[in-house]
């Protein structure tokens, strides 16, 4: 019997390890537990998928159950704590554990320098144990606890250089920035408990299949209010418009923290969870229409602004949050294989590219600035050739993987009808988001690898290939972002019992979008290529003739500011009210009953002088005003 809770126990154990006994040894001996444990988790779960594959049901496999116990029972409420592996958490657990296991690797090297060496290990396991948590989830409040997880690790992550107040600031604000969206995932869970009285997804699904057909208008809208509710929890968790904010900001942490949560792992879990629930937004055209239509105008809106970021990791953070925005268009039209297929890419090509980027801030000395980095592939060829495949797999060129995943994606939404949007429509925004995702990918690779050195003379003399701790990572990722596209067939099987098989478009048209898009990221890169390259003065003139445009794109159309002045400022008037209100009225009213008692005691102490006399005085007046009461006393009658 296969026990999935191990998967989880192996970087939990590891971290405990560290955590008491971690500073009577060495750093070499952190990093062997903390990276060992990861991999173990890896190779239990690749244990499973093949287990699954072969020894069950093929190729309709089954489902691998551990119930671990019973966590509430209260009535007819009943919340296990039970674990599933099936393909869609085997997909996720293999890409948490094996990118994760790199990324340990990678940090190995690039954190070991820092004092805080095994603090960061002991958060990373954490992290990990918290992210399997979510996906192996058979419950939604076990879910729930991953997702909760998930969010403290963040913040302990991007904050880790705490003494630095950007650090710090940044964690805050990924974290509450987090909480909104959580409230409405929260409010959805439930919703659900209430219409449905059970938060099990396999008990969901049941349920769901068998009234599926006997919805009604009321049901409907009760299923589009929990699908939305759910998605705000999602837009939170995977930065998706409005609440993206807090994504680029998160870059202040350390880049492995970057290439882990922000790319690879934490915030697809917004789509992780919207596919798992498929059949319950399968019930709302309107839900799904809408996540369709945010993930096309966030994977636009974040292109545009990725434009004009000079910052190597701020380019690549809005490209995170871009390419997010494809996934959910992906889940948002139907087509569930596709998009969990982009974010396996994703996870590949984009972990690559910010460990890359680490690459160069560490040969760097800390710059971050593209406009003062350039020539960099004469000195540091390992991360020059890998960077290079990573940028052509996200340009979507072939052979590579985004080539395949993002061509799939624009296929399902030209075929695709929603209520929001129009097929044609989300097609279009997502060959336009294609292009400068070309585009401002070529920019970076120019600015950061072509030309003539920009840095200063002390940097020059200290740029220098990294270590093979972290050279070894960026090649493995190499191979998995190029030719991971060639098993999209294979990933279609294997999902195959989890979201069907997709339907097949005319040869026509997917050769035609084939080429449309495969012409959109070859024309964004040449272009970049051309402008930096040859003609470097294209921009400044651009610059200088549309400075007002240029400045609100670099300012990131002011968003944070508007927030600022609006959603910050409002909570905080509200909270100079509500400490107005709980002092002077909450605080007061409790303080003047207290004293009215008090007063009362007082006047009381008066009649409890212990003095038998009097009492009989008090005594008598009390009998007197009874009689006056009464009417007093009257004589008897005359006989």
């Amino acid at each position: 019997m296969i026990l999935l809770r191990y998967i989880i126990l192996a970087p939990i154990a590891a971290l405990l390890l560290n955590l008491l006994f971690g500073r009577f040894w060495s750093k070499t001996t952190t990093a062997f537990l903390a990276c060992g444990a990861v991999f173990v988790s890896f190779a239990a779960a690749a244990n499973n998928c093949v287990y699954m594959i072969r020894k069950l049901a093929v190729p309709e496999m089954q489902t691998i159950f551990d119930p671990v116990f019973s966590w509430i029972s209260v009535g007819r409420v009943q919340v296990p704590v039970d674990l599933v592996f099936d393909p869609l958490s085997c997909v996720m657990c293999l890409i948490i554990t094996g990118v994760g296991f790199l990324i340990h690797v990678y940090s190995v090297g690039y954190m070991s320098h820092d004092p805080g060496f095994r603090r960061f290990f002991i958060y990373l396991n954490l992290f990990i144990a918290f992210m399997l948590i979510l996906v192996l989830a058979d419950n939604l409040a076990l879910l729930f606890v991953g997702w909760e997880g998930v969010g403290l690790c963040s913040y302990l992550l991007i904050g880790f250089w705490h003494t630095d107040m950007k650090n710090a600031s940044a964690g805050k604000k990924a974290f509450v920035v987090n909480r909104v969206g959580d409230l409405g995932f929260l409010l959805g869970m439930l919703l659900i408990l209430a219409v449905f009285g059970t938060l099990s997804v396999t008990d969901l699904r049941e349920l769901i299949s068998t009234a599926a057909s006997a919805m009604t208008p009321a049901s409907t809208a009760v299923a589009t209010t929990i699908c939305l509710l759910l998605f705000v929890g999602a837009t939170g968790k995977s930065a998706q418009i409005p609440l993206y904010v807090w994504l680029p900001d998160a870059m202040a942490g350390p880049t492995p923290v970057s290439a882990l949560i922000h790319a690879a792992t934490m915030v697809t879990a917004g789509v992780y969870m919207i596919a798992r629930l498929h059949f319950l937004y399968a019930l709302s055209p309107v839900a799904s229409a809408v996540v369709a239509a945010i993930g096309a105008a966030t994977a636009l809106f974040a292109a545009v602004i990725g434009l004009a970021q000079n910052d190597i990791k701020k380019v690549l953070a809005y490209s995170t949050i871009s390419q997010l925005g494809y996934m959910f268009l992906a889940v948002g039209v139907g087509a569930y294989t596709f998009g969990i297929f982009h974010l396996t890419t994703h996870a590949f090509f984009k972990a690559l590219l910010f460990l890359g980027s680490g690459s160069v801030i560490h040969a760097m000395s800390g710059e971050q600035d593209m406009q003062r980095m350039g020539g960099l592939r004469r000195y540091m060829p390992v991360t020059y050739w890998t960077f290079l495949v990573g940028t052509l797999a996200i340009a979507g060129i072939w052979p590579l993987s985004g080539f395949f995943s993002k061509d799939e994606i624009l296929l399902s939404a030209r075929l695709a009808s929603t209520p929001v949007l129009s097929g044609a429509a989300l097609f279009a925004i997502g060959l336009c988001a294609a292009f400068l995702t070309a585009f401002y990918m070529g920019r970076l690779f120019t600015l950061t690898f072509f030309g003539n050195s920009r840095a200063s003379e002390e940097t020059k003399h200290h740029i220098h290939e990294s270590p093979w701790t972290m050279g070894g990572p960026l090649i493995l990722l190499a191979v998995l972002a190029a030719g991971a596209g060639f098993g999209l067939r294979q990933f279609e099987n294997f999902l195959s019992p989890i979201f069907g098989h997709p339907e097949e478009a005319p040869h026509e048209i997917k050769l035609a979008i084939m080429a449309v898009s495969l012409l959109a990221g070859i024309t964004g890169l040449a272009l970049s290529l051309y402008v930096y390259l040859r003609r470097p003065d294209i921009p400044r003139k651009i610059s200088t003739s549309a400075s007002l445009l240029c400045d609100c794109i670099a300012n990131k159309f002011y968003i944070d500011e508007l927030y600022e002045k609006t959603v910050v400022r409002l909570v905080y008037i509200a909270g100079i009210v509500s400490h107005a209100f709980d002092k002077h009225v909450v605080d007061r009213a409790v303080n003047w009953t207290g004293g009215g008692l008090r007063f009362g005691g007082f006047m009381l102490s008066f009649f409890q002088s212990g003095n038998v006399g009097t009492y009989a005085v008090w005594f008598l007046i009390g009998v007197l005003a009874l009689l006056h009461a009464m009417g007093g006393v009257h004589p008897p009658p005359a006989p």
